[in-house]
């Protein structure tokens, strides 16, 4: 080994289509949407796990649209039904792997976690590239990309690129908000550093750190502090009177003293403290959960008046539905109420013009950083609502790509094939109709049940319609054309019940929390081909599905083929909302290949870097027990080498 000096870090170069800026719920899904429609991704996330506020260094619950089979599928519901499946205990680290897995495994994306943006290189008003430091690798890295999407939440490309942004609270005469304060401020939503606690069988102490707040009784609390179980407590808010992105180290050290004071006052002085006698902290975060801060102007702000009207854009891509939800400035200090709910209705729609900048030509954005008003955010901030502002992002910029147009450009003859591609991706889009494959229109169906639902454009129950195929496992549904026509595949949309919570806790009860793969999904299925002699033949068999939306590659040449239900994983019906048969070659979802046998790592590995480690002469071998040395005059004890 030689001693030697270090010049500088080492740079890396990365050339790219898309290049997605934070890794939170709508930064992973514009990701993965993007890749999984052809384009070459780059995602810049500076943290070591995804998901954002949903990861488990945040733990806050995905929030979405209220009502009956209003709740959002698309990719997000993907990813939750996969935890549904390999989560049954509801684990955060599982729950990382997830999300860790959808990105890690996507073909054409690259993953760069723990890297940090933090320049760029603008021409001719657009966005050349931007360069990120990764900790972990002590390395710059140096993304060249078409088109940016920032996915940051705090709108971290704006002060590169220029983009124009806004923040802080409008004047309610703006645009005509009666939710908004008279004069306009720079005033936000606060930060939150969430809790869990868990229960156990015997009583547990807490010592409170010195530096901790004191809160001593309800007084100190009003309107707050309902209990230890089934609360994250995302009431312990500050912020909102700063910034939460220059002042944001000194609003986590608050949120810590109140975070260790409210669990101080929750066990050992609040009044009802015997019935928290059982309970321990779990886990307190120290990464804030951010609701606001830059949002970035688009060719249209969608205002509360947008909502309240229903959101009927002709360029709708996504859509909202939780409430506005306007948290007062102060948070805890604020001894009223610490949210207004202001009505919404839900589903309202949400257009494509409030996705891109409105003067760096390249730049597009998801998440709660979209050209809104503060009124409309306090909706669109969910992260349900978000991972569809995610996927609507990265379909779109990928279909840029194709189509070797910017951003804006797609409102000229181009929002149907989006929004279309978006509903084909099962991406709710209320007020429109999904086309259907052009030999599903043409087929003569057959089978038990109300079989012309399967191709009537709808995906989920709608206004008192099923808008599905019922039947009992055994039952088959028929496709037949008066000759063989060439089949490619199946697009299949089954009941994953948009009505069960899909969320990861916000507290441990001892009897624990449990999910699973929703009754409802059709668990086991097969699809036939009628063969020239009328026989039937297997071409395909799903011995244990779990998803709503379900791609099958097939591959054949036939007259008829039929979709024969075997098994749900639960229920005694088996539903399926939308059955289409696709001409052009078909490729599963979100495959990942199943991981090597370590035997076959080893057996990899040159035998050079096997080798025993070399020893001093005369020196015995050692089992893996460390061995001491004796100290002078004394013995080593019986039994020890």
């Amino acid at each position: 080994m030689a001693e030697r000096t270090i010049n500088g870090f080492e740079r890396c170069e990365h050339e790219v289509d898309v290049c997605v800026v934070g890794g939170g719920m709508a930064g992973l899904i514009a990701a993965i949407s993007a890749a999984r429609h052809g384009a070459k991704v780059a995602l810049v996330h500076d943290r070591p796990v995804l998901g954002g506020n949903a990861s488990s260094e945040v733990r806050m619950w995905i929030c979405g649209a209220h009502g009956r089979d209003n709740r959002e599928a698309g990719i997000l519901e993907e990813i939750q039904l996969e935890n549904c499946y390999r989560n049954a205990s509801q684990v955060y680290s599982i729950w990382d792997s997830v999300l860790y897995e959808k990105a890690a495994f996507c073909p054409g994306l690259t993953l760069l976690l723990n890297c940090t943006c933090n320049s760029g290189r603008m021409a001719a008003e657009r966005l050349e590239s931007i360069t990120a430091w990764q900790l972990t690798t002590q390395s710059w890295h140096t993304i060249r990309a078409r088109l940016f999407i920032d996915c940051s939440g705090d709108s971290v490309l704006a002060p590169i690129t220029g983009a124009l942004v806004r923040s802080g609270r409008e004047s309610r005469a703006e645009f005509d908000e009666d939710i908004e304060p008279s004069v306009a401020d720079d005033r936000t939503m606060g930060n939150t550093l969430l809790i869990q606690m868990r229960q156990t069988n015997e009583p547990q102490e807490f010592v409170a750190p010195k530096w901790a707040y004191r809160f001593r009784s309800l007084s100190d609390l009003p309107n707050r502090c309902g209990g230890v179980q089934g609360d994250n407590f995302w009431w312990m808010e500050v912020g909102g009177l700063s910034d939460t992105i220059r002042d944001a180290e000194e609003i986590r050290d608050e949120l810590a003293k109140i975070g260790y004071g409210v669990v101080d006052y929750l066990k050992n002085h609040h009044p009802k403290r015997m019935e928290h006698e059982n309970w321990a902290l779990e886990w307190m975060g120290m990464l804030p959960g951010k609701r606001e801060n830059r949002r970035y102007v688009g060719d249209h702000i969608l205002t509360q008046n947008d909502v309240r009207a229903g959101g009927r854009f002709e360029d709708i891509v996504a859509y909202g539905g939780w409430s506005m939800d306007d948290h007062h400035p102060a948070g805890l200090l604020y001894p009223g109420h610490p949210t207004i709910f202001h009505p919404a209705p839900s589903p309202y729609g949400i257009p494509y013009r409030c996705l891109f900048s409105k003067n760096v030509a390249n730049l597009m954005f998801a998440g709660r950083n979209i050209s809104t008003t503060h009124a409309a955010l306090s909706s669109t901030r969910v992260m349900g609502t978000c991972s569809l502002l995610g996927q609507a992002a990265g379909t779109a910029t990928a279909l840029c790509i194709e189509r070797r147009c910017a951003p804006r450009d797609l409102l000229d003859g181009h929002m149907g094939e989006l929004q279309q591609q978006l509903m084909d991706d099962d991406q709710w889009l209320p007020g429109r109709v999904r086309d259907v494959s052009r030999l599903m229109r043409s087929a003569k169906l057959s089978g038990d049940g109300e079989v012309e639902k399967l191709r009537d454009g709808h995906d989920r129950p709608r206004d008192g319609d099923g808008h599905a195929w019922e039947g009992r496992p055994g039952g088959a549904i028929t496709m037949m054309w008066p000759e063989a026509v060439g089949i490619g595949g199946l697009r299949l949309v089954f009941d994953s019940d948009l009505n069960q919570h899909k969320r990861m806790p916000c507290s441990i009860p001892l009897k624990g929390n449990r999910c699973g793969v929703p009754a409802r999904m059709i668990r086991r299925f097969r699809v036939e081909a009628r063969q020239t002699d009328g026989s039937w033949q297997v071409v395909h068999r799903e011995e244990a599905n779990y998803q709503r939306l379900v791609r099958v590659p097939l591959e054949v040449r036939a007259d008829a083929i039929r979709v024969v239900v075997e098994e749900t994983w639960g229920d005694e019906l088996a539903r399926i909302f939308s059955l289409d048969v696709l001409e052009g070659q078909t490729q599963r979802i979100g495959q990942v290949r199943e991981g090597e046998a370590w035997a076959e790592i080893v057996a990899r590995t040159p035998a050079e870097s096997l080798r025993r480690p070399e020893r001093p002469a005369g020196e015995a071998e050692q089992s893996h027990e460390p061995v001491l040395a004796a100290k002078p005059g004394r013995a080593r004890p019986a039994g020890r080498r």
